[in-house]
């Protein structure tokens, strides 16, 4: 890519005109209900990426005008009226013989998505410049995946995109007042793990731009975190805050939405109908889920059935761990700047969170950092890979993090590299699968602690892992079983859809691992002669 897509500075970027909100089920109402639960496409969220080939009023009159008309085809009107969106599965695919690090430096032009390729009143929100997509069914932006991406393209020396992204997140954070889960109106409802702080660090570490300038939107993003909190009373919740019985004040994933998620309309109106819950607290769980990342897994209900969700009850280790990180480089951030009081005021929110993770987190008797059910005053005793997230951030004490990783040797570690749960269910976040962004909060997070001997064997497997899978089917992909079969790792399954291909986060932590582990003979792994 030439210098050309070097974004420009962010004040030049005030010309792009915020995209209508209207979400694809506010637009089409009855029409984009009939078409999700006659299942039209077999993907849910084909149709709400589909891009209206007229006027979307003039759509959906139509379509009333018509429907009840004898041997009426709602298959061929959609059709007639959408452009439908195309997977391109096969771009995805190396050419025989190309080393994996060669494979994952050609993909990042064919996941890169132009702004002037966004369709005209389509669910995508517009951005300045160009991005990095995950690939196969996500063909948007999607924001903690991004962070992980960001790690190849470093390595890749694409600091071309970097710029792009980086401005594409303020950007983002500029026009809705944070980074919503992807750039498409249906995410704008939700978030996903808050690590913009993140990458605000690997921006300055790779000479991208100053940390400092990112300050005010790194202030936006807590305030959206923050809304209401304050306010809270011991055993209240507002939005993404839980006020505990002891005064502190934590954080859960949410969704200001209590509908179907619209790119799985049919899924959770299906997963409703299975509990007497109400079902627009099913509807809530299963969003807060997706914002989550963690969509879906054990770690959100009770049991192995999806229909028993309960994240909204839930205090992250991850999220609280990610926040206090952005509590702190604010504070670093706004002493740097010589905003004195501001910085004072936000290291001391710091150190209350890290008190609060302490006291409600930890937990002593499994030596590991555990989610907190707060509606039932009681630790989340199944272990998930998110226990690396305190050490990742640097809020773990020395003798935590030895402990954690025992259990992450213990509970987790499996022949490919670390298991995302200790609970095979089906869904696709729990066992047997693993995940590049579990894999390098964990090996970082030791790494930052001096456990280099867990972290090297997590990274060794994980590189056998997708440089196996590589030489066999020549693509990587966004989770493998982790449990190797005979033959070889093969791509993970479970969860609402096919296995993708791809695939951004993939790509960032493996080329990233490479770099740092020359000697790895999954440097030396070539695509095979059936690409």
């Amino acid at each position: 890519m030439n210098e050309q897509t070097i974004a420009p500075p962010r004040s030049q970027c005030a010309g792009v005109a915020p995209a209508d909100t209207l979400t694809p089920a506010d637009r089409y109402q009855e029409l984009f209900v009939d078409v999700q639960m006659s299942r039209v496409f077999a993907d849910s969220k084909t149709f709400v990426d589909c891009a209206p080939l007229g006027e979307p009023e003039r759509i959906l009159d139509l379509y009333r005008a018509q429907r009840g008309q004898s041997g009426f085809d709602l298959n061929a009107f959609v059709h007639a009226h959408f452009e439908v969106p195309k997977v391109h599965t096969s771009h995805y695919v190396s050419v025989p013989g190309q080393p994996l690090r060669e494979h994952i430096d050609s993909l990042w032009d064919v996941l890169s998505r132009h702004p002037n390729r966004h369709p005209a009143r389509s669910s995508l929100l517009p951005l300045p410049h160009c991005y990095v997509v995950p690939g196969g069914r996500f063909s948007e932006l999607y924001y903690w995946d991004s962070y992980f991406t960001m790690l190849g393209l470093a390595e890749s020396g694409r600091h071309d995109l970097l710029h792009c992204m980086a401005s594409n997140f303020a950007y983002l954070i500029d026009t809705y007042g944070h980074i919503p889960n992807g750039n498409r109106t249906y995410y704008l409802s939700r978030s996903q793990p808050p690590v913009f702080a993140l990458m605000v660090e690997l921006f300055e570490s790779h000479g991208v731009c100053g940390a400092i300038e990112w300050l005010p939107q790194l202030c936006k993003e807590y305030d959206f975190w923050m809304e209401g909190a304050e306010a809270l009373r011991p055993g209240d919740a507002h939005r993404h805050g839980v006020r505990l019985d002891d005064g502190s004040l934590l954080n859960r994933y949410w969704d200001d939405r209590d509908t179907p998620r619209e790119e799985s309309h049919l899924e959770d109106v299906t997963t409703a109908r299975r509990t007497s819950r109400p079902s627009t607290e099913v509807y809530r769980d299963l969003r807060a889920g997706a914002a989550s990342g963690w969509d879906f897994s054990s770690r959100w209900c009770d049991g192995g059935k999806l229909e028993t969700i309960r994240t909204t009850a839930i205090l992250p280790v991850d999220l609280n761990a990610f926040l206090y990180k952005l509590e702190r480089q604010i504070a670093e951030l706004s002493h740097a700047d010589g905003q004195r009081r501001q910085a004072e005021a936000f290291a001391a929110r710091a150190q209350r969170r890290s008190a609060a993770i302490n006291r409600w987190l930890w937990n002593e008797a499994a030596g590991s950092f555990l989610d907190y059910d707060w509606q039932r005053h009681a630790p989340r005793e199944a272990l998930n890979a998110a226990t690396s997230a305190p050490l990742y951030v640097g809020l773990a004490s020395q003798e935590q993090a030895v402990r954690v990783a025992e259990a992450l040797r213990t509970r987790l570690l499996d022949d490919g590299g670390l298991g995302a749960t200790e609970v095979e269910t089906g869904e696709q976040w729990d066992k047997p699968n693993g995940w590049a962004p579990l894999q390098w909060l964990a090996i970082h997070g030791l790494r930052r602690y001096g456990l280099h001997e867990l972290a090297e064997n997590i990274a060794h497997r994980w590189l056998q892992t997708v440089g196996s899978l590589y030489q066999r089917e020549s693509k990587l992909v966004e989770k493998y079983v982790l449990i190797v079969p005979e033959g070889g790792a093969i791509g993970g399954g479970g969860g609402e859809y096919p296995l993708q291909d791809g695939f951004g986060w993939t790509n960032g932590v493996t080329r990233r691992l490479l770099h740092e582990k020359p000697e790895h003979p999954a440097n030396e792994a070539c695509a095979g002669a059936n690409a």
